[in-house]
C-alpha cells in the first residue's frame, strides 16, 4: 500500500501504568489480516509478550477500543488485552516494578497476516509510567521506619494514605506512587524481609505502624481528617488491626486479607493478638508443577479456639472496604472476608465489599498482567496464586476505581 502503516497510542505515547489507552493502525489494506504484538523488558531482563490476530476494516484502519481480536493471547474486543496478557517465556514470573522513577516500555507491532510474524508492517512505543509528573519520592528512615514517601504536586492538603504489601516483604513501591499520582499523600512502609528486618518476624509492634501513622500526620500536606490504609495478604490483616487499635485510622481497604492476624504475633498496648492456628504439613505440592497450595493451612475460622485471633474490628470508628478474588488458590480469602463482613455487619457497622468471580489472591493496579504463580519470597517456594485471565483483569480495573473512590469519600 502507498502509505505507510502507522501504530498510535492515544491520547499520548506517554501516560501512567493504569491509564487506558486505544491503539490505533492505519494504512492497512482494507479487511487486511495482520497480527500485533506487545513486549516489554522488565528491569532483570526477562521478556514479556502477547498477541493477537486481527482485520482491518473497511478503510485499511483497526481501533482496537472497536476491532475484535481473532485469537492469539486473547478474543474479542478488549482495548488492553495486549497489555493484560503480558506473559513471559519463563513460566511463575511476576511482572513487578522496582525502581519507579523509570516508566515500561511497552512496544506494540504490527506483523503482516496471522501465520509466523516475519514481515513487520509498523511499530510504536508507549512508556507508561508509575509516577506522575511532580510527584516527589523521599526515603524515609526516621526513628524506626523503613519506608518511602510518595508527595503529589502542590500545597494540598492531600488525603494520607498508608501502603502495606504481603508477607513477601521488601518495600513495595509501584502502588504507592501510583496512588499519590492520583492525589494522595501516600507512605509505601516496609515491615519484613527489607533492609534490617527480619524475613520472618517473631512478633510484630503495632507502635511500628503507630509511628508511620504519626509521620504520615506530621506532613504539611497532609489533610488533618485521618489517614488511610491499604493492605493485601498478610498486609491486609495489618490495616484492620492499625483501624482497630490506632485512633487516626479513618478508612482501611484489605484485598485478599483476612479479619483475624495471620502467621505472625501482634504486640499491641499490654496485650499480644496471636496468630490463627494453622498447620503447614497441610501444604499441597502438585506433582506436575511443584506448586504450594496453602489454602488448606489454616485452622477453621469457624472453631470457637481460634477466635482470640481475631481483630476485633467492630471496635474500629473506620470504614472498611473489603476485596476478594474466588479463585484465590494461596488461600481461602473470599471465605475470610465474608466472615469478617459478617460480623461488622452484626455489629451494626456499615461496610462494603466486593468478590470477584474468576479474580486470583494478587489483586494489583489494573493492566499488570495476572501472575497465576510465582515465587514466594520469605518462603522460598512457587506458590499458586490462582486466577483467570481476562476475568482477574477485568477485576483489577473495577477494585482501582473503587479503592480511590472509597477513600476520597472517608478521607
Amino acid at each position: 500500500p502507498g502509505m505507510a502503516v502507522q501504530v498510535t497510542v492515544l491520547p499520548s505515547h506517554r501516560c501512567l501504568f493504569d491509564d487506558p489507552v486505544q491503539i490505533c493502525v492505519a494504512g492497512l489494506l482494507p479487511q487486511q489480516a495482520v497480527t500485533l504484538r506487545a513486549s516489554l523488558v522488565d528491569e532483570s531482563g526477562e521478556l514479556f509478550q502477547a498477541h493477537a490476530r486481527y482485520r482491518a476494516g473497511s478503510s485499511g484502519e483497526l481501533d482496537l477500543s472497536r476491532s475484535p481480536a481473532l485469537g492469539g493471547s486473547y478474543s474479542g474486543v478488549e482495548p488492553m488485552g495486549l497489555l493484560w496478557s503480558l506473559q513471559s517465556k519463563a513460566p511463575y514470573k511476576r511482572l513487578a516494578k522496582r525502581n519507579v522513577l523509570t516508566p515500561f516500555c511497552v512496544d506494540f507491532e504490527v506483523y503482516e497476516g496471522h501465520g509466523d510474524m516475519s514481515h513487520l508492517l509498523g511499530k510504536c512505543t508507549n512508556e507508561r509510567w508509575f509516577i506522575g509528573e511532580g510527584v516527589k519520592r523521599i526515603s524515609v528512615r526516621e526513628g524506626r521506619l523503613k519506608a518511602t514517601l510518595f508527595l503529589p504536586p502542590g500545597p494540598g492538603p492531600f488525603p494520607g494514605l498508608i501502603d502495606l504489601y504481603g508477607s513477601g516483604g521488601g518495600l513495595v513501591e509501584y502502588r504507592a506512587s501510583l496512588l499519590a499520582s492520583r492525589g494522595f499523600v501516600t507512605l509505601a512502609l516496609a515491615y519484613m524481609a527489607f533492609e534490617d528486618l527480619p524475613a520472618m518476624p517473631e512478633i510484630l509492634e503495632l507502635d511500628y505502624f503507630e509511628e508511620a501513622v504519626n509521620f504520615l500526620q506530621k506532613q504539611q500536606q497532609v489533610k488533618d481528617t485521618g489517614i488511610g490504609v491499604l493492605g493485601l495478604s498478610k498486609g491486609a490483616d495489618l490495616a484492620l488491626s492499625m483501624a482497630t487499635f490506632l485512633p487516626g485510622i479513618k478508612a482501611a481497604v484489605s484485598i485478599s486479607g483476612s479479619g483475624f492476624n495471620s502467621f505472625i504475633p501482634l504486640r499491641v498496648d499490654g496485650f499480644t493478638v496471636p496468630p490463627h492456628p494453622y498447620d503447614l504439613g497441610r501444604m499441597k505440592i502438585s506433582d506436575e508443577s511443584g506448586l504450594v497450595d496453602f489454602s488448606d493451612v489454616l485452622d477453621d475460622h469457624r472453631d470457637p479456639a481460634t477466635w482470640d485471633c481475631r481483630i476485633p474490628m467492630e471496635r474500629s470508628l473506620a470504614k472498611f472496604l473489603f476485596l476478594s478474588g474466588l479463585d484465590d488458590t494461596n488461600w481461602k480469602s473470599d471465605v475470610y472476608c465474608q466472615d469478617a463482613v459478617q460480623r461488622l455487619q452484626q455489629h451494626g457497622r456499615e461496610v462494603e465489599f466486593c468478590s470477584y468471580s474468576g479474580a486470583g489472591h494478587l489483586l494489583e493496579p489494573p493492566y499488570l498482567p495476572l501472575c497465576q504463580a510465582s515465587i514466594h519470597k520469605v518462603l522460598g517456594v512457587f506458590v499458586h496464586w490462582g486466577g483467570q485471565w481476562r476475568e482477574h483483569a477485568k477485576a483489577q480495573e473495577d477494585a482501582w476505581h473503587r479503592i480511590q473512590a472509597f477513600f476520597w469519600q472517608h478521607l
